[in-house]
């Protein structure tokens, strides 16, 4: 079962973020790579997790047709 991923991590540049083990940054496990995997948190800003969860869907008048003839 995977660990929870955290949405806030106090400390998040002590971890590596790229797979479910969150290996400390100075050993990296995995093999993921040679650097350690930023947080979206580190990226992103702290209200990454609040991005797209309200998806708009296109209207039909503005949407592109599928083929112009």
């Amino acid at each position: 079962m995977a660990k929870k991923f955290p949405l806030n991590p106090p400390h998040p540049e002590r971890n590596c973020w790229g797979c479910d083990k969150f290996c400390p940054a100075h050993s990296l496990v995995c093999g993921n790579g040679s650097e350690r995997t930023q947080h979206p948190a580190e990226l992103f800003g702290e209200d990454w997790a609040h991005w797209g969860l309200d998806p708009v869907a296109p209207d039909a008048d503005t949407a592109a047709p599928a083929s112009a003839q």
